[in-house]
């Protein structure tokens, strides 16, 4: 293994001691729940397919020829779905044929993006826990990697503002957010935001801002977009997919939003990653971004009554949790349930499928090793409701007996 890719496996968690690599956290937990029969709320794939009408569209392009390579910045009717889209939400007037990219998913927008704005002797800040792709594609750009703690204030996740003042200095060159934010469910609010914003202006810094789970949000909650902030609109890259939208991950259709130089610098390096993909699963998004507003609003609706759900049974089996704003995930407080042989979060995880039969993620996957939020979260993990209903009462009808294992015995009868 070369001595760069030891340093982007160790920046994923993927280095083992002896230089091999080993999977992901979710490909681990999913292959446990696999193994032990667990009901997997552990990695966040939604047990149903999407709407029917958008598959179809996609199969009847195949069958009518759109098998070969799609245009690089992505077909032009998906393109202007984007910026219609966007101009709906935020305000904004983008050019389809300048200002938006289509890319193999969200995280190839992230992986291009990066590469393009970041490079050795650059810093980008992320917020801490994040998504665990962040840390090996800043790793891969050759840039270090400075967080901002999310600090749970008793009530959800949110911005620590003098950390963040501490972190951005003349050598951020990236703030990469991440809202409505995987894992802990926050969506941060426009005062945090406004607070990045000022911050990035103040150093001249590109912001890129990750929105995939920009229509799952929940209890009136509002997402804002920070390139809709006065000044970002010409620093801010927005990313986003349909996958998490339309119930879809598997397709892999992403998209970047932003300024025509910076889209143009990002096609650059995305030209030789993917080049293009996707073919017919363009025409049915394109589609499905201008007819699927009620079909958002279906899965939005049906994934808060999951959520309710899984935070009504996770509280009975006696777990502190923050309630999320949005997302797929909860996240929750296993200390009750630590002990000698199993001390935090982690190894709580990796008992869990075997002792109780029930996949979840242990929130320190999402951390840096030897930063600050790492010990505050080691306790905690993260479970998914985007399954189907029985999956998430089984699952909740077994974690019922950890509150059972941690009850002291009754009182003998006299």
């Amino acid at each position: 293994m070369s001595e760069r890719w030891r340093s982007v496996a160790a920046a994923a968690g993927l280095a083992a001691a002896d230089g091999s690599t080993r999977p992901t956290i979710f490909a681990e937990m999913t292959a446990l729940a696999n193994e032990t029969g667990a009901a997997n709320l552990g990695q966040g794939f939604p047990d149903a397919d999407g709407p029917e009408w958008i598959r179809r569209i996609a199969a009847e392009a195949i069958l009518t020829g759109d098998n070969q390579y799609p245009p690089g910045r992505g077909i032009a009717p998906l393109r202007e779905a984007i910026a219609q889209q966007r101009r709906r939400r935020t305000g904004l007037d983008v050019d389809p044929a300048a200002e938006v990219l289509v890319t193999a998913g969200a995280t190839e927008a992230l992986a291009a993006a990066l590469l393009a704005f970041a490079g050795p002797g650059d810093e980008v800040v992320t917020l801490e826990p994040f998504y665990d792709a962040y840390a090996a594609l800043i790793a891969m750009s050759g840039a270090a990697h400075t967080t901002v703690p999310l600090r749970h204030d008793g009530e959800t996740f949110r911005v620590d503002r003098a950390a963040l003042a501490a972190a951005i200095t003349e050598r951020t060159r990236v703030i990469l957010i991440n809202t409505p934010h995987n894992p802990t469910g926050a969506v941060l609010s426009a005062d945090e935001l406004a607070s990045i914003a000022e911050a990035a202006q103040r150093v001249d810094a590109i912001v890129l801002t990750d929105e995939v789970y920009e229509h799952l949000v929940f209890d009136g909650a509002r997402h804002h977009s920070i390139a809709a902030l006065p000044g970002m609109g010409d620093r801010t890259v927005t990313i986003s997919s349909a996958g998490k939208t339309f119930s879809l991950t598997g397709w892999k259709i992403g998209w970047a939003v932003g300024p025509a130089p910076l889209i143009e610098a990002i096609t650059s390096v995305k030209q030789f990653l993917t080049y293009s993909g996707g073919a017919p699963f363009q025409p049915a998004i394109a589609r499905a971004l201008t007819d699927g507003d009620a079909d958002i609003r279906e899965l939005r609706d049906a994934l808060s009554d999951r959520r309710d759900l899984l935070i009504a049974g996770l509280r009975a089996a006696g777990f502190d949790l923050v309630v999320p704003g949005g997302t797929y995930f909860v996240c929750a407080d296993a200390t009750p349930f630590l002990s000698e042989a199993v001390p935090d979060g982690a190894a709580f995880a990796r008992m869990l499928p075997w002792e109780v039969g029930v996949a979840c993620v242990p929130v320190s996957a999402f951390c840096r090793a030897g930063s600050e939020t790492a010990p505050a979260l080691a306790p905690w993990v993260r479970f998914t409701f985007v399954k189907d209903e029985q999956t998430l009462r089984t699952a909740i009808a077994r974690l019922a007996t950890l509150r059972d294992a941690a009850a002291p015995p009754s009182a003998p009868r006299a």
